[in-house]
């Protein structure tokens, strides 16, 4: 029977292979045995990940390791985990404090932040995870800043639009990262658009990076184009939302199945239980705008973002 296996478990595999330390190392393994489907044909690979994870806590203890995550690791929860990577008073901290519940600490002198703060941003119905980091400069750098970088699902890019000296901490941000072998964010948001002559220096921004950033505005002091930025950010993490529905009955819209693009009918009857996906014979594809009696697709149709499938088993 095929492993089937989901992009968050091969996505902890990835990180299980770049971490060095036990503690990393069991944070990753603890998440490849939550992600991996549970079925016979991962038998022989749970049982493998249960020896690794067991061996690695003996090593922790015989150490004298501390038995938790490291401090500076932030567990993900939501939707998708997004690192908010910048110079100093670039607005990170105001960033997430406009956007969520946290309260990072926001002031106009440099490294106010020392420690990651995650704060949980809304879009429309689900909940997606912002990190507040240090700053990333040449004076300084948290030595622990690449692995909770490398942890998230994704990055911004994170700066200033008032700084005078942004090009240069820009290229410096980008070199630290391809030396550190970090993922360069897709998006460059270019924050303080509020203040004097934000707008045209964005508009050069943009014309020096539209190529190799997705590049958006924001104002984190006055809300501009904040909303704009929630749905980009949705969009960044490629999120698909997956409704499901009784035979005869509405789906309850609130509540979605959280799945990544590319993934299939056979993933979100998974998630639904994993009878489902074993006993599947074929889905119903209805949509959010209505249409009345749904198209019949097989379990390797590639699902859309507001599907509603009904499941025959």
């Amino acid at each position: 029977m095929p492993a089937n296996l989901t992009p968050e478990y091969l996505e902890a595999e990835r990180e299980y292979k770049s971490v060095s330390t036990h503690a990393e190392k069991i944070a990753a393994l603890e998440r490849m045995l939550s992600t991996v489907p549970k079925h016979k044909g991962t038998e022989k690979l749970q049982a493998d990940i249960k020896r690794r994870l067991s061996q690695a806590r003996k090593e922790s203890q015989k150490k004298g390791a501390a038995h938790s995550v490291p401090f500076y690791l932030v567990e993900r929860e939501g939707a998708g985990q997004v690192a908010l990577v910048g110079p100093p008073n670039s607005g990170k901290s105001q960033l997430v404090c406009s956007l969520t519940h946290a309260r990072p600490e926001v002031a106009d002198y440099p490294f106010t932040t020392r420690l990651p703060t995650p704060g949980m941003m809304s879009f429309e119905n689900v909940q997606i995870q912002l990190v507040d980091l240090p700053p990333l400069s040449a004076e300084f750098m948290e030595p622990w800043l690449p692995q909770v970088i490398r942890n998230a699902h994704a990055g911004l890019l994170v700066v200033g639009l008032e700084d005078a000296a942004v090009l240069d901490e820009i290229e410096f941000i980008l070199e630290t990262l391809h030396k550190l072998r970090l993922p360069v964010p897709a998006l460059l948001v270019g924050n303080k658009l509020d203040l004097p002559g934000a707008e045209e220096n964005f508009a050069a921004l943009e014309d020096l990076y539209r190529d190799r950033f997705r590049c958006l505005p924001v104002s984190a002091a006055t809300g501009r184009n904040l909303d704009r930025f929630a749905r980009t950010v949705f969009d960044l993490l490629g999120i698909v939302r997956v409704y499901t529905k009784a035979p005869g009955r509405t789906a309850d819209l609130t509540a979605p199945f959280l799945l990544r693009r590319g993934q299939t009918v056979h993933d979100a009857a998974r998630l639904v239980h994993k009878d489902f996906a074993e006993k599947l014979k074929f889905a119903r594809l209805f949509h959010v705008s209505g249409d009345r009696d749904g198209l019949m697709v097989e379990r390797h149709h590639v699902v859309d973002d507001g599907d509603i499938l009904e499941f025959h088993i």
